[in-house]
């Protein structure tokens, strides 16, 4: 992978695990030159993980609508700022320039561009893999509720595994570099799911 693209949230709790994670996460696309694709905001997680990238030589492309940069939250000393004219724009820009996928914690518009992209990704629309950053079990719950949607037969377990889970950066962009995102269009419920 040679980009991948980072949804994460506009606020930036302080939260130590969550700065060790993004460090982490800066260093490991520094070593292995991976450009970095976000939502080109200047605050929150979204400016903490460019800067963090920027501060290591790496390269970064923010994709910004107007409307927000209108606002005044736009990261203005990127390697490259793309302006759209809507969300819309914004969403499908980040995922032309994208390898993969990684969401770090954050809140409605983070949960919105990961359930979309995964929609692509299960309607074959890409094959690109996604992958969740799940700093201090951030996300157990959400994972949790996927596993509702197979227990009640609303996801197949193939398309449940889709999603990789993993609380370690390094890891993380490892198993994303060895997966292959394949959908299943048959939906199967196996007794026997493993999910790990």
């Amino acid at each position: 992978m040679k980009s991948i693209c980072v949804y994460c949230g506009a606020s930036y709790p302080e939260d130590p695990s969550l700065q060790s994670a993004i460090t982490l996460l800066a260093e490991t696309f520094s070593d292995h030159q991976i450009h970095l694709v976000y939502g080109g905001g200047s605050i929150g997680v979204m400016g903490a993980i460019a800067n963090e990238v920027l501060a290591r030589g790496g390269t970064v492309t923010g994709v910004i609508p107007q409307f927000l940069l209108d606002r005044e939250v736009g990261h203005f000393e990127l390697t490259e700022l793309i302006i759209t004219n809507n969300m819309h724009e914004r969403k499908q820009k980040m995922a032309d320039l994208s390898d993969g996928f990684i969401v770090l914690p954050g809140g409605y518009g983070t949960m919105e561009e990961f359930f979309e992209v995964l929609t692509w990704l299960q309607l074959e629309l890409h094959q690109k893999p996604i992958g969740v950053l799940n700093v201090d079990g951030f996300y157990d719950y959400l994972f949790a509720q996927l596993d509702v949607m197979v227990d009640r037969k609303f996801l197949s377990v193939h398309n449940r595994s889709l999603v990789i889970n993993e609380s370690e950066p390094r890891e993380l962009i490892q198993k994303m570099m060895r997966r292959t995102a394949q959908p299943d269009d048959e939906e199967t419920w196996p007794e026997d799911r493993d999910l790990s």
